[in-house]
């Protein structure tokens, strides 16, 4: 293949979907920018203490709208923990929050097609239940003191800016908390996805060019062993779940399942080998084997159960992908995507520097902008 027939045909695609997805990741940045001023996360953690079940359906539930990466999502998770939350839930609230997010679910819309947008964050709401609940069988909680010291979620501007804010600050007036929200989607929220998304869209474009659809199809066509297999390339890689969308919508475009495409938007983002040791010493082995395990067995039968639905409805997930992007207008399709490539620019001239910066702040998990 001609090198430049290969750029060109990559750039093409992956255009396509950045077009098709950019304004539903500014709505999702939107919805995540008000979840972060207007969701208390003291309220959060007096609910997520010694109740074996509540406990964890509360934190399942969640975890699926907050926009947070498998890397992101530790603090967060560890920080619950600290303020009384059992081991079943803040499982819960790893799994289902890196699975989802409103950011997910917009760029799932737009690139999947309506069946994939409810069966992602149902799914990642099943998963999250069968480790939270299996885990407090096993291991039944038991009442603990919360330390005093405020909930440092994520959400709250921890961590890499040394800025932390605290829902005990004093009150914003509502006009303010809008700004602060917006403030914080452009920043922090896509400070910390802009990186992956562009990798995932590169790497979409990549999928789309250079894979043969017949080596895809024989793989992962369909059925179990094509799901054994995503999980064996889900499980150790890191991306979060939005850069896993585009690549997603790569794979079924050429062959792959909608099942199998969802096990990888299900275990890609929940897991990966750096956070492993970290998962050990927020639950603990056993916990973290349970983790694990419920991940993978609720992805394949969910994966299973969605192949079903495609088939006894009769839907070509190839036929149908990406069609529920193409009913906004183009113009604002174009619009949406200047925005976002403007938004894009600070966050990216920051990873940039960094790299040539050796005295750059270490955030634990890897470079802030994940």
């Amino acid at each position: 293949m001609d090198i430049t027939h290969f750029l060109t045909g990559v750039f093409l695609a992956s255009w396509n979907l950045l077009v098709q997805s950019a304004p539903y990741m500014l709505f999702g940045l939107l919805i995540g920018g008000m979840l972060k001023v207007f969701l208390s996360a003291d309220y959060v953690a007096k609910h997520l203490g010694s109740s074996r079940f509540s406990s964890v359906f509360k934190a399942a539930l969640l975890g699926i709208p907050i926009p947070l990466c498998s890397c992101g999502v530790l603090p967060a998770a560890a920080s619950l923990k600290k303020q009384g939350a059992n081991r079943g839930a803040t499982a819960a609230f790893l799994i289902s929050t890196p699975e989802s997010g409103v950011d997910s679910i917009s760029i799932t819309y737009a690139l999947l097609d309506p069946i994939m947008t409810i069966a992602r964050p149902v799914s990642a709401f099943i998963s999250a239940m069968a480790a939270g609940i299996s885990i407090n069988f096993l291991q039944p909680p038991t009442t603990v003191k919360p330390t005093p010291a405020p909930l440092p979620l994520a959400m709250e501007n921890c961590g890499c800016h040394g800025e932390c804010t605290s829902s005990t600050a004093k009150k914003e007036t509502f006009y303010n908390k809008i700004i602060l929200g917006l403030r914080y989607a452009v920043t922090d929220i896509w400070g910390d996805l802009v990186g992956w998304f562009f990798i995932g869209l590169l790497a979409a474009g990549i999928i789309t060019v250079l894979i043969p659809d017949e080596l895809i199809q024989t793989y992962l066509g369909g059925g179990l062993r094509s799901m054994l297999l995503m999980l064996c390339l889900g499980i150790p890689l890191y991306i979060c779940a939005t850069a896993s969308t585009p690549v997603a919508a790569a794979f079924i475009l050429k062959g792959v399942s909608p099942g199998t495409a969802l096990v990888f938007l299900l275990v890609g983002p929940a897991t990966n080998i750096t956070s492993l040791s970290v998962l050990i010493g927020i639950l603990g082995k056993q916990a973290t084997a349970l983790y694990l395990v419920a991940i993978a067995s609720i992805a394949v039968l969910c994966g299973l159960i969605l192949d079903f639905i495609y088939f006894s409805l009769g839907i070509s997930a190839m036929a149908v992908i990406g069609k529920t992007g193409d009913i906004l207008p183009k113009s604002l399709s174009i619009m949406a995507v200047l925005i976002l490539l403007g938004l894009s620019i600070p966050p990216l001239s920051m990873a940039i520097k960094a790299l040539f910066v050796k005295n750059a702040n270490d955030c634990g998990c890897g470079d802030h902008h994940k």
